[in-house]
């Protein structure tokens, strides 16, 4: 079940403004990438059940957090799943140790067992109808997916004149870049899910986990020089 309730995890995305994702079959690999997002200064990392095996190597990801990386000075890590596209799926994964789930579209049945369970939902959304309609359903931060395709941050400040409420996590086309965290950022984003551009595939390769804890630490950096203008 989830070890952080649902207003501790939410706090902490606003907060810190970055959730990384990331998928990999292997999960020495997977708790090393932990380890490097900690060191960084994440408090959150999101996990993509995008390939084999991906719930067993969660649940190594999750004991992992309870244990070591906690008992390590690192901690705590707030772990979540992504690419959940199904209820039973959800399920799953919030019985393995999730604590927020994380969907490319938005699904009812999945919004109705998050909240059930008091596990934040958030879900895909592409038009400010299915945002709207998230919303209805108890999201408190929505996915906007894919973001670069959806308008990038003119489209969030278009969304926010009406709905100053919504609070969206742009996700899909987001650079790791100074430039585009920070327009992102200033466009009123509440949090930026960022993949393949912070925990790059090369660095993976190259068991580079030293640049992966600097890319976030610098990009956590860009949030926050962000945020204080």
């Amino acid at each position: 079940m989830a070890r952080f309730d649902r207003l501790t995890v939410l706090n902490s995305m606003v907060s810190t403004g970055l959730v990384p994702i990331f998928y990999h079959r292997d999960a020495e690999v997977a708790k090393k990438v932990i380890g490097a997002c900690a060191e960084g200064g994440s408090a959150l990392l999101e996990f993509t059940n995008r390939g084999d095996r991906a719930l067993k190597v969660f649940t190594e990801m999750a004991e992992f957090c309870d244990g070591a990386l906690s008992h390590g000075g690192r901690g705590p890590m707030i772990l979540g799943a992504g690419s959940i596209v199904d209820a039973p799926t959800a399920a799953l994964y919030v019985a393995a140790g999730a604590n927020f789930i994380v969907g490319p579209m938005l699904n009812p049945e999945v919004a109705r067992l998050c909240n059930r369970r008091k596990v934040p939902y958030l879900p895909g959304c592409g038009t400010v109808s299915e945002i709207s309609e998230a919303e209805e359903l108890g999201v408190e931060i929505v996915k906007m997916f894919p973001g670069g395709e959806m308008g990038g941050p003119a489209f969030v400040k278009s969304l926010l004149a009406p709905m100053p409420w919504t609070r969206v996590m742009p996700t899909g086309g987001i650079e790791a870049t100074e430039e585009s965290v920070k327009a992102w950022i200033k466009a009123g984003v509440a949090c930026l899910g960022v993949g393949g551009q912070l925990i790059r595939k090369d660095l993976l390769e190259a068991g580079n986990y030293a640049a992966i804890r600097d890319h976030v630490r610098q990009v956590l950096q860009w949030i926050k020089e962000a945020r204080a203008r």
